[in-house]
């Protein structure tokens, strides 16, 4: 029976969360940067203060029991609780300070963050940005286990226990070689796309899933039986392949002014008022208490977005 007047520590719980994200006391400890022994030690305190087994351990595996499962979301939601009242104490009026885990999609990743990073230091000198790039759902993890503060995403992204809160719309340019009939043209519709062959990016990318969307509206077929056996893991290889006369893409606004300059490509646009475009959100988790502040950081990146944009516009059709 455990101690009624036991009070677990930050350290005690932080321990219990890392062995069970963890699986492996070994791997607990060097992240948490402690011996395995104290690690142990305070693990035992922990179980022997509330009176029950959280972990199971044997020597080939780490199983957290079924009360510890239970526990586990509030045993994250203290520290998360705990984190936030250190980061609003380093900050002025609960501005953005301290370190902050930002995930962001590849597809928008290397376009806003030359921009992004410099606001960050202009405007929140005392915020610590660590950005961790990846795919959605690898970053939806990340961010349901407390391994990121926020994300950058494409929205919405239908997950649970998130909060979103939409940035800015993002329309899609057409790029082909400069040979290609549609090459330079401004008034193009959905229709367009059953004449190109399609490069896309590979599984796992929102850019991928978007491009199959518009494909579906309109009516060209991208089931897996029609889809180029050609995939890429980013937006730089992509171009490259239609430069190297491999295809067509569809390319984000923000990346044309990176991707679309060099020899061997031509810029399209789409028609005013064709829907072909994304939406970017800011998320995070729903129980966080920063959403205010993650507000003020998503005001930052659509900024960078639209400075991105700028050098982007000037290469379209006219």
């Amino acid at each position: 029976m455990g101690n009624k007047e036991y009070k677990p520590t930050i350290a005690q719980l932080r321990t219990f969360v890392t062995v069970a994200e963890q699986k492996h006391f070994v791997s607990a400890a060097n992240k948490l940067g402690i011996s395995q022994p104290s690690l142990s030690q305070a693990l035992a305190a922990l179980e022997s203060g509330l009176g029950i087994q959280l972990i199971e351990r044997s020597t080939r595996r780490v199983i957290v029991t079924p009360i510890g499962e239970q526990l586990l979301p509030f045993a994250k939601a203290t520290l998360e609780a705990a984190d936030a009242f250190v980061a609003h104490s380093r900050g002025a009026g609960g501005e953005l300070a301290g370190p902050l885990n930002i995930g962001i999609i590849p597809t928008v990743a290397p376009y806003i963050l030359p921009t992004l990073l410099t606001l960050i230091a202009e405007e929140f000198p005392e915020l610590e940005p660590r950005i961790v790039e990846n795919q959605t759902e690898n970053l939806l993890q990340r961010l349901r286990d407390g391994h990121i503060d926020v994300a950058v995403l494409a929205t919405p992204t239908g997950a649970t226990g998130v909060t979103e809160i939409p940035l800015y719309d993002e329309a899609f340019a057409v790029v082909t070689n400069p040979d290609n009939p549609l090459a330079g043209r401004g008034d193009l519709t959905l229709d367009a796309l059953r004449d190109l062959e399609l490069l896309l990016l590979d599984d796992g990318h929102c850019l991928r899933d978007q491009i199959v969307e518009l494909c579906q509206l309109a009516d060209v077929d991208r089931s897996p039986g029609a889809q180029s056996a050609t995939r890429a893991a980013s937006l730089t290889t992509v171009v490259q392949l239609v430069v190297a006369g491999l295809g067509s893409t569809l390319v984000p606004m923000s990346a044309v002014a990176t991707e679309c300059t060099r020899p061997g490509i031509a810029v399209s646009a789409f028609a005013d008022g064709v829907e072909a475009k994304r939406t970017v959100g800011l998320v995070m988790r729903s129980s966080s208490r920063r959403q205010q502040e993650f507000a003020r950081l998503g005001e930052l990146i659509t900024r960078a977005f639209e400075k991105a944009t700028e050098a982007s516009v000037a290469l379209l059709p006219r």
